[in-house]
């Protein structure tokens, strides 16, 4: 469980980071003005040619990829899926320390609370791990 753990986290970093290029190459795209066709062809040139979007795509899609590779080596949907919650502790995080941005004490509250599911679904998994196995189904052949 604990290359499991560190595979997601190292995901979360990326998608942390990924989230600050997208914020970033956002503010250099600029606002959409209005809805309209010549505008919305505007805001899409700029993004795919924007190297911090494209950046924070590339940082997002790494950590889908280390979902992929979570699921794929046997880790259960309903402990994997929850723990991605934490990336919404390191995106705070990141917003506080990298964008600077000021996060009332409300806003940390809840991080917190993020924090406490995390543990608990890690706690749970723990006691899944140590639970006894099933005794094995005793089949008498048949005469």
């Amino acid at each position: 469980m604990a290359k499991l753990l560190i595979i997601l986290l190292i995901g979360l970093v990326f998608e942390a980071v990924g989230v600050v290029y997208l914020n970033q190459g956002l503010r250099q795209v600029g606002e959409v003005q209005k809805i309209s066709v010549s505008e919305v062809l505007r805001v899409l040139k700029s993004g795919v040619t924007n190297p911090r979007i494209l950046l924070g795509v590339l940082f997002e899609a790494i950590f889908f990829g280390t979902l992929l590779v979570l699921m794929s080596k046997g880790a259960e949907v309903s402990f994997i899926w929850p723990l991605t919650a934490l990336g919404f502790v390191f995106t705070t995080l990141a917003a506080r320390f990298i964008l600077n941005e000021q996060i009332p004490l409300i806003r940390w509250g809840g991080v917190a609370l993020i924090m406490a599911g995390a543990a608990l679904i890690t706690y749970s998994e723990k006691q899944e791990e140590h639970k006894p196995a099933p005794p094995p189904d005793t089949v008498r052949p048949s005469p």
